[in-house]
């Protein structure tokens, strides 16, 4: 993918902010400029607790996406109890490596959920009111996380601040749903 397949074109990337505070407010565009006070790479690191796989992939580099690092990720997110892969939308993947930099976490993610088959979606559905029939999840756009050294609040607060998708609280289950879909938060 491109950026401007994506809807960010260069002039907005390098007009994104370096600022790394929570205080911060970007737009979606620059959800990315979190992002830039790594220096001009992106990082995503994360590891299964399903699958027992880890990963740890610099995955853009001055301005462009690292092709085969995204087909690894998408690999690691995908849906682990058919083994089906899809495309993750790169929007999610910047929102989870920009709140992974404002929380200054030397932590992996643990992915509770990346990629749902529509099997699995069903199957979840069944089993819990709180699974959407249209969920993001079915998409490649949206990911369930979980950090052992910050809470839920301090997560969803880190993914907030970037203003680029959709921000699930699940205290009672202990994880952060983080989606590229429109800015929107809920739970507790």
């Amino acid at each position: 993918m491109t950026q401007t397949s994506i809807g960010l074109s260069r002039r907005a990337l390098l007009g994104a902010f370096a600022a790394t505070a929570m205080t911060a407010a970007p737009t979606f565009a620059s959800a990315a400029g979190f992002l830039r006070g790594a220096g001009d790479i992106r990082r995503i690191r994360m590891y299964s607790g399903r699958t027992g796989e880890r990963i740890d992939m610099v995955y853009w580099i001055e301005g462009k996406y690292i092709k085969d690092a995204l087909k690894e990720v998408n690999h690691f997110m995908r849906d682990w109890r058919t083994d089906d892969v899809k495309g993750m939308d790169i929007r999610t993947i910047d929102i989870m490596a920009a709140a992974h930099n404002l929380m200054d976490a030397n932590e992996p993610y643990m992915l509770l959920s990346g990629y749902r088959s529509p099997k699995t979606n069903a199957m979840l559905r069944s089993r819990s009111g709180g699974v959407a029939r249209n969920s993001l999840h079915l998409k490649g756009q949206a990911a369930d996380l979980r950090l052992g050294s910050r809470s839920v609040s301090q997560m969803a607060k880190a993914a907030i601040a970037c203003r680029a998708g959709g921000v699930g609280k699940y205290s009672r289950s202990n994880f952060v749903h983080m989606d590229c879909g429109a800015v929107r938060s809920w739970g507790g």
